[in-house]
């Protein structure tokens, strides 16, 4: 069984999810300020939180800037009445794996839910003949501990991001569509979402490479997609 906290200030909204995540076999906390949101997700263990943005007393940003200062790491979905592109990038910066924009389709909200459940436990199953770290010039990959280092500094990287890299460097070399990084990071390919990808890669650039404009590990393949350089490939 599942544990996760919903952070939602609309009593409706928090009830209406809390019972569908019951359905798929999940416990599920509620609280309803920013406050309590915090407190819960600093003292209890929770698979995934999922998080408004907007609360009463801390933010959902703040909060998800406090969760991901701690050692171990929670999936975060963040809802949102807001629907422009920087309020979502906000909070994608921020730490949160993915984000609704209410109103939302409770299907979909279950769908997300359980493709970060899927992510989660494909991560934890990494087969025991495969490398726990892997090095690729200056960068270096620790699966088993969910880190990256550059340079031998520590890259604070968000879940999503971090199987995005995991995704490019297990194959360099190989061409990845948009739809098909959605497919396999996301664990589902919504039409019209490919921005979510370039953001991330994006994102990702900037915090790996030396020069974004000028990548040396994830290239654009333009008219294709993406791919981790070739020159990697052992």
């Amino acid at each position: 069984m599942k544990n996760v906290l919903i952070v939602e200030d609309h009593k409706d909204i928090a009830n209406l999810v809390k019972m569908h995540l019951t359905d798929i076999q999940c416990q599920v906390v509620l609280a309803a300020t920013g406050n309590e949101g915090l407190q819960q997700a600093e003292t209890k263990s929770f698979d995934l939180i999922i998080l408004d943005l907007m609360l009463p007393g801390i933010d959902g940003l703040e909060i998800c800037r406090r969760i991901r200062k701690q050692s171990d790491y929670t999936p975060v979905l963040m809802l949102t009445s807001k629907s422009t592109e920087l309020d979502r990038v906000l909070g994608l910066e921020v730490g949160a794996d993915d984000y609704l924009v209410k109103p939302f389709s409770i299907r979909e909200l279950v769908a997300r839910v359980k493709a970060l459940f899927r992510r989660v436990e494909a991560l934890s199953r990494q087969p025991l003949d495969e490398p726990m770290e892997q090095t690729f010039g200056v960068l270096s990959i620790n699966t088993e501990k969910h880190r990256v280092m550059l340079r031998q500094q520590l890259v604070d990287l968000t879940a999503k991001e971090f199987e995005l890299l995991m995704q490019f460097a297990a194959h360099p070399g190989r061409v990845y569509t948009r739809a098909q990084l959605l497919d396999l990071v996301w664990g589902h390919g919504h039409e019209g979402y490919e921005h979510t990808v370039n953001s991330h890669i994006n994102r990702l650039r900037g915090k790996i490479e030396q020069d974004p404009a000028h990548p040396d590990y994830i290239l654009t393949v333009w008219g294709v997609g993406y791919k981790f350089n070739d020159k990697f490939a052992t």
